[in-house]
């Protein structure tokens, strides 16, 4: 439920940075123009990759990949504004580099996951298992 929530609120939060021209003052200060705008759409691109991974109707597996990119790519993402944070703000922005760090560590915990299930998907196949039949009618 976490994660749902984490990738709903991405894109909303990358949209709404990317409409308004609204950006934390850290950001402004520490990345180039280029790198924000890339931030503000990555955001964006995380979140619905993310949910299209969790919700993908296809093979088990291709949910799982897509989704694996997206929790990789939205750490990153969020590991880039602690970094951003803590150089403009310092110690005054332990609470909000605590939090959003969160984010990034509970990403790549999920990253990891993934990758252990992929593995085991491997495994079945290997071993002439299907892990999801299709339903006979």
């Amino acid at each position: 439920m976490f994660e749902f929530a984490v990738l709903i609120t991405a894109p909303v939060c990358g949209f709404l940075l990317a409409v308004l021209h609204i950006r934390p003052q850290s950001v402004e200060l520490t990345m180039p123009y280029a790198v924000r705008v890339c931030w503000e759409f990555g955001l964006i691109v995380a979140g619905v990759a993310g949910l299209l991974g969790m919700f993908w109707p296809g093979q088990l597996g291709t949910g799982l990949g897509i989704e694996l990119a997206a929790m990789l790519m939205l750490g990153a993402i969020a590991a880039m504004y602690v970094v951003a944070v803590l150089v403009v703000a310092g110690e005054q922005a332990v609470v909000a580099a605590s939090f959003v760090s969160a984010v990034a560590f509970g990403s790549w915990l999920r990253s990891v996951e993934i990758v252990r299930a992929l593995r085991w998907l491997v495994r079945l196949h290997h071993a002439g298992v299907d892990p999801c039949p299709e339903a006979q009618t």
